[in-house]
């Protein structure tokens, strides 16, 4: 029997009136803290760190904007909190220090956290005062994350840990980490058997980070190792054996964002600033392919947030957006290349970004899933296998 055909959700979705009004605010509050010296564009944009400045967004708002009041939030909307991400990214504004926990460790408190746990983490998050490392990846798993072997015992008040983790992004600078456990030994159901921990990574023992250097000579990613760690009971987060169910939900938020493919923004705008009128027809062909790209990945990905806002969890439209967009990114640096010779630019700004952005785009095949992990959720997503 045939198997019934099944559609990607791509609904069309614009930014409301009352979102876009947010461009003006988080622009304003970006020049002042750049003329204070709170912070200077160093073409990073969410990799670079910058404590002061997220304390700052925390102040504004910016911070836990889709989130309850009572726990610190804004009581925002999904595109709201989309806007402002776009404005961040375009303006390099180094956002690593809250990024990861207020785009999917809060969510996931909110929706899967203990009472005591939502009052614990997420106001110092809204603020922009603490910050979290995801612990998914391990050495030998990649992106397949049913296959993770780091294992938590039960044990007298909470549980004992033992494994490692690897692409945990800024672990030697977090305070806390989420990681995908395994709290039951593997059986025949690949997604039975896990759960999730918030572990202290600077008051625990058995912890030890090692710092992975990329090839910009940047120390983003770490491997962490656990050797009889502890964790408490009031750490384990959601129910025992949830853990791939809570996951799966937490990579919608990690996949579909703009930074999948706005990340390399600032080296397109440079770009765009220096040609003149005289640029070649070739040149403009290529500009003008790569922001009709970049238009579309933006359409699907305000549809996403769009479905987020409803309550959906479109886990398959996620991880399209995720693969277009890092071959979008790993595409840009090759195509400005090309036209940075074709057209003889010698301004040192953009030949700088050109740079540092080549060297960077090997990592975004890794980042958030792997490539071909990506593609089997598609592919199953839509019954092709």
């Amino acid at each position: 029997m045939k198997a019934p055909t099944v559609h990607l959700r791509f609904s069309p979705a614009v930014v409301p009136e009352a979102a876009d009004n947010l461009r003006s605010e988080v622009r304003e509050l970006l020049e002042e803290t750049r003329a204070e010296g709170v912070w200077l564009p160093d073409g990073l944009s969410w990799w670079g760190r910058n404590p002061a400045l997220s304390r700052a967004l925390g102040d504004a708002g910016f911070i836990g904007m889709t989130w309850p009041r009572e726990y610190g939030g804004s009581e925002r909307s999904y595109l709201e909190r989309y806007v402002v991400t776009e404005e961040l990214l375009a303006a390099c504004a180094p956002t690593a220090f809250h990024w990861f926990a207020d785009r999917q460790i809060g969510p996931s408190i909110l929706r899967y956290g203990t009472e005591e746990q939502k009052q614990r983490f997420l106001p110092p998050i809204a603020r922009g005062e603490l910050s979290f490392a995801v612990g998914m990846s391990e050495p030998d798993s990649g992106s397949d994350l049913a296959s993770i072997r780091t294992r938590a015992e039960r044990t007298n008040g909470g549980w004992r840990l033992n494994g490692s983790k690897i692409w945990t992004s800024y672990a030697h600078d977090a305070e806390y980490c989420v990681a995908l456990v395994r709290t039951e030994p593997k059986s025949d159901k690949r997604h039975a058997g896990m759960s999730q921990v918030i572990i202290d990574l600077k008051n625990s023992d058995g912890i030890t980070v090692r710092p992975i250097i990329d090839l910009p000579g940047r120390h983003d990613f770490n491997e962490v190792f656990f050797e009889d760690a502890f964790v408490p009971d009031d750490c384990l987060l959601g129910n025992p054996g949830d853990g791939w169910a809570q996951v799966t939900s937490e990579l919608a938020y990690e996949r579909s964002g703009p930074e999948r493919f706005l990340t390399n923004f600032h080296l397109l705008g440079a770009l765009v600033d220096v040609l003149d009128g005289n640029t070649s027809p070739a040149a403009r062909r290529e500009v003008g392919l790569l922001v009709s790209r970049l238009w579309a990945l933006r359409a699907a990905s305000v549809s996403v947030a769009a479905a987020l806002e409803a309550g959906e969890t479109p886990n398959v439209e996620s991880a399209l957006v995720k693969d277009l967009g890092t071959n979008f990114q790993q595409e840009v640096p090759e195509i400005v290349r090309r036209v940075v010779a074709d057209e003889g630019v010698s301004d040192q700004g953009v030949l700088d970004i050109l740079r540092q952005v080549i060297l960077a785009a090997p990592s975004y095949t890794i980042q958030g899933g792997a490539t071909e992990i990506l593609r089997g959720i598609v592919a199953r997503g839509l019954r092709l296998r």
